[in-house]
């Protein structure tokens, strides 16, 4: 194949740079463990070189730009060539994406805002490298199917330069709603990727034999709401001041709600892998929900809806619960396994469950003696789920597929 007869064969690598997912996952799990208990336990909020640039669009930035874009990273480098029957991308390839990648986790982890457009370089890089990426399968192929990704990732690097030039202009309005976009860019890649995953693994799931597919998604589900959530984030930068962000955000939560009803399978519905996927959705839909009443400024009783509320119930929730699915599904057939999930991945699944309960129930007038240590639980959780996930997987990705 024209371009790819210089790629290292997988036997002349450790098993960890054969595969993106191998050696991006588990870098995923250290800096979503790492990074957020730092901030919150050590740092109380705060970061230490921290300036004009508010520490909450810090912490937001590398959650979006940090762990899900290196989690991001594993998924395409390993889905793309996988969709496309193409080599996947090995070794030294591998290996520039993380060190892009790397530096700006450096600045965020201790918010330096003088080095804030040297990060934006690099991250900037780190997209476009993954982009070509994600482009190079879709030229060999001579194919424009699965391109809406290389969209969304092109549309997720200039959204970060966006961000670094707000900050860089001190316009952290601009840069508050331009966060807010990114973690929308996030849930259209759930969206999407969801909507390939969960046929897979119900139909696996519901047949073990794979003689049979009892599943068909319906058409109709499988892009609206990224649809509608690509609408909200429009409208959202483009009229701050209008009230249709918020009915579109209710939209999009009513089409994450929809979605559910093809998770409406039986008792196969309780298993781990499938559960995992139907509870990213109902997240999805109620961080939606609350984002768009907070947005109208509407109360129930004494609970005001907050629209960061909505945003956590998104990015811990929605996010989380996508990511562990991903990295439990992927992980378990990227290395030759079935669907036998080990314990660690049931704890791990509810351990990040817990950590988006916890962080945002009190804000909703629910287990409201949380409050004051909501933050640190919540934290603390969110890194307990990622080292369950090592602790069962990492010696998968570390050694070769046992089939």
């Amino acid at each position: 194949m024209s371009g790819c007869h210089h790629a290292p064969s997988p036997a002349d690598l450790p098993p960890v740079l054969s595969e993106g997912l191998r050696l991006f996952f588990p870098v995923t799990a250290l800096h979503g463990a790492l990074w957020p208990v730092v901030w919150v336990v050590l740092y109380g909020l705060d970061l230490p070189f921290s300036g004009s640039i508010p520490s909450s669009q810090w912490h937001a930035h590398e959650m979006i730009y940090g762990t899900y874009a290196m989690a991001l990273a594993g998924f395409l480098t390993s889905a793309m060539p996988e969709w496309t029957d193409t080599p996947p991308r090995r070794g030294k390839a591998l290996l520039l994406l993380l060190f892009l990648w790397l530096p700006g986790r450096l600045v965020g982890l201790v918010g330096a805002d003088v080095l804030s457009p040297l990060a934006g370089v690099t991250d900037t890089a780190f997209l476009c490298v993954l982009g070509w990426y994600v482009a190079r399968p879709l030229l060999l192929r001579r194919t424009t199917r699965n391109s809406s990704f290389l969209v969304w990732t092109a549309l997720f690097a200039i959204t970060e330069v966006a961000i670094r030039t707000a900050w860089f202009l001190e316009d952290f309005d601009l840069s508050h709603s331009l966060l807010i976009a990114a973690v929308c860019i996030f849930m259209i890649f759930f969206a999407l990727s969801v909507a390939r995953i969960g046929v897979v693994v119900i139909n696996r799931t519901l047949d073990p034999t794979r003689e049979t597919t009892p599943y068909r998604p319906h058409p109709g589900r499988q892009n609206l709401a990224a649809g509608l959530v690509a609408l909200y984030a429009v409208s959202m930068l483009a009229f701050p001041e209008s009230l249709a962000p918020a009915f579109l955000a209710l939209a999009a939560g009513a089409a994450f709600m929809d979605r559910l009803t093809e998770w409406f399978i039986g008792r196969a519905l309780f298993q781990t892998q499938v559960l995992v996927l139907a509870l990213a959705n109902l997240f999805a839909g109620a961080g939606f929900f609350v984002l768009g009443l907070g947005s109208l400024g509407i109360a129930a009783g004494d609970v005001v809806f907050m629209p960061s509320t909505g945003l956590h119930l998104l990015s811990l929730g929605a996010l989380g619960m996508a990511i562990m699915a991903v990295f439990i599904i992927a992980g378990l057939f990227h290395t030759g396994r079935d669907l036998l999930l080990p314990w660690q991945a049931h704890a791990a699944v509810a351990t990040m469950a817990a950590a988006a309960l916890v962080r945002t129930l009190p804000e909703l007038g629910i287990a409201t003696f949380l409050f004051g240590v909501h933050y640190v639980l919540g934290a603390l959780l969110w890194a307990a789920a990622f080292a369950l996930w090592l602790h069962a997987f990492w010696p998968m990705m570390k050694t070769p597929s046992v089939n």
